[in-house]
């Protein structure tokens, strides 16, 4: 029988709410039901796993996966992976996906009157190393707006998934920038009460990993779980 750990509980208002009104589709996807726990089978705590071999070289490079440069500003994004007593996370499963520099993803449902780039899918994965350490190369994402009231844009921003060793441990969250005057009026980003946890989700320029006349880099480490943990969308709670 496999034992479940004690783990420390993220502190209170530190996750964004299922129902969030100003989040307006949070009204018709936030649970109505008090959630039921599951207990997992020893097949679904042991597999499948994730391997080195899913990871095709450049696959952390969203600028090198077309014929040409995709338009915009190239940036670095890295970090680290860790757990509650700051342990590195090996062997992550990171993904991003994200929109153009238009603010476009490239996706059917996506309709707004924005360029799609040729150049770009917007869409990458690494694993994290020994450090827990993961990076990718990419393009600045612009806002877009979104219907969701009166003058709706969403903030740059990047979406993150992780996998532990199997496929019953992802964790979705979206990384933020540094300054965007847009932050305060979103109301995703606001569905978070805390607002040193909310904080969290914003990346910090580093000059150090920035390559001078090339790209600026931002870095954006992840904490799993804990009174420092990184909110994540729809976390168990």
């Amino acid at each position: 029988m496999i034992e479940t750990p004690n783990v420390e509980l993220a502190a209170p208002g530190t996750q964004p709410d299922y129902y969030y009104p100003p989040y307006v589709s949070s009204m018709s996807r936030a649970p109505l039901m008090p959630l039921v726990s599951l207990p997992s089978t020893t097949t679904e705590n042991t597999g499948p796993v994730f391997g080195h071999e899913l990871i095709r070289r450049g696959d952390n490079d969203l600028t090198a996966q077309h014929a040409g440069e995709p338009i915009g500003e190239r940036i670095f994004v890295h970090g680290r992976i860790r757990d509650e007593d700051g342990r590195p996370v090996r062997n992550a499963l990171a993904e991003i996906w994200q929109a153009n520099a238009a603010g476009r993803y490239r996706h059917k449902v996506d309709t707004w009157d924005a360029p799609i780039d040729p150049n770009f899918s917007g869409a990458g994965k690494t694993l994290t190393d020994e450090q827990g350490r993961y990076s990718f190369k990419t393009i600045k994402p612009g806002p877009y707006p979104w219907r969701n009231h009166h003058n709706a844009w969403r903030p740059s921003h990047i979406h993150f998934s992780l996998f532990g060793a199997g496929i019953l441990s992802r964790l979705v969250t979206q990384m933020y920038f540094p300054g965007d005057p847009l932050q305060p009026l979103d109301p995703i980003f606001n569905s978070i009460p805390d607002e040193a946890a909310r904080m969290r989700l914003v990346s910090s320029l580093d000059m150090q990993r920035a390559e001078p006349n090339y790209a600026l880099a931002y870095q954006f480490d992840i904490v799993l779980r804990g009174r420092s943990e990184t909110p994540f969308e729809e976390r168990p709670r």
